[in-house]
């Protein structure tokens, strides 16, 4: 196992990018249901600069100093910032009043989430590089002839797991937990995931979901959560290729709070015909919104559902660009 992948298991806390000393992490004690597990619950936001995958540009780099950091994020917030000028004849989407995507709120100087392998990208197969392809030349470009041609997200079906900060907004998750389940309120798309932990099989592989079936069990103060018999999606449209929903997915994510505003979210992807080996990230969580200028809740309704009036407007859209002569 590397080096990172080891830290974690050990239960070693990462923040701002480093290791913290092991003494550190095991001086603090988890809170406890009063059914004697791990108690996780909250309101937490994964706002993060960080991308998914490490960037060309810092290849050779896997952390940012604290001064390359704050820099970053004030020359993020400006670009935001400028990107809401008004452009005529272009309705443009949510200004940043709206977005947390801003906001380093994790305070994560890593360059990329992505853990292992070591390069910090995902390690594509053949086939799944071509379905990238096909994917990025159309996703947000059209042409929108149907509901099918825009993503799972503009159709306010789901973007897909597992729980990283893509969207730029609702990056918030409220865990819940009574004796035998958790429960994940995923702000984006009022997503809830129901994940027993009593011990019951899966259901079987021919049952898919959108997002899959998910079983729960504790490994110390560790949730770790396994989900299989996804749904056969991956041909639709998707904000993200890797997420989508495809019957050969296998996820595992892992949950330990490390302190009282600290959730370490790790998850592994496994799919042999999209990717070439399994690959791991860590998405730190935070309870601690007001310091970073986050509302820490409660979460709203997200009133999101397929057919509403913005995927209308956008077939309504395609069609008047197609009688301008």
């Amino acid at each position: 196992m590397r080096t990172t992948l080891a830290l974690v298991a050990a239960g070693v806390c990462l923040v701002g990018g480093a290791a913290l000393p092991a003494q550190t992490a095991e001086q603090w004690t988890a809170p406890r249901t009063a059914w004697g597990v791990p108690d996780l619950q909250g309101i937490w936001t994964n706002a993060t600069l960080t991308p998914i995958e490490r960037p060309a540009a810092m290849a050779d780099r896997d952390v940012l100093t604290a001064e390359e950091a704050a820099a970053f994020e004030t020359d993020s917030a400006e670009r935001r910032a400028a990107s809401d000028t008004f452009i005529p004849g272009n309705v443009g989407a949510y200004n940043q009043f709206w977005m947390d995507s801003g906001k380093n709120v994790t305070g994560d100087r890593r360059t990329a989430l992505i853990i292992d392998p070591p390069d910090g990208r995902i390690p594509w197969t053949e086939a799944g590089r071509a379905r990238l392809a096909v994917d990025s030349a159309k996703y947000g470009v059209g042409p929108f002839h149907s509901w099918e041609d825009a993503d799972t997200g503009e159709r306010c079906l789901t973007d897909g797991l597992p729980f990283v900060p893509l969207q730029g907004y609702n990056m918030n998750y409220h865990v819940l937990q009574a004796p035998g389940w958790v429960a994940i309120l995923n702000e984006m798309f009022h997503e809830w995931r129901m994940i027993p932990t009593d011990g019951r099989a899966h259901v079987p592989a021919h049952v898919g979901q959108w997002l899959g079936d998910a079983r729960g069990r504790w490994e110390g103060d560790t949730l770790v959560v396994e989900t299989t018999a996804f749904a056969d999606k991956g041909h639709y449209l998707w904000r993200a290729t890797w997420r989508a929903a495809r019957p050969g997915l296998h996820l595992v994510e892992r949950f330990t709070r490390v302190d009282e505003e600290t959730l370490d979210y790790t998850f592994t992807m496994t799919d042999p015909e999209m990717f070439t080996e399994p690959w791991s990230a860590l998405v730190p969580m935070t309870t601690n919104h007001a310091s970073r200028g986050v509302t820490s809740g409660p979460m709203f309704e997200y009133a999101c559902h397929e057919g509403n009036y913005g995927l209308l407007n956008i077939m309504r859209g395609a069609r008047a660009e197609e009688a301008v002569p």
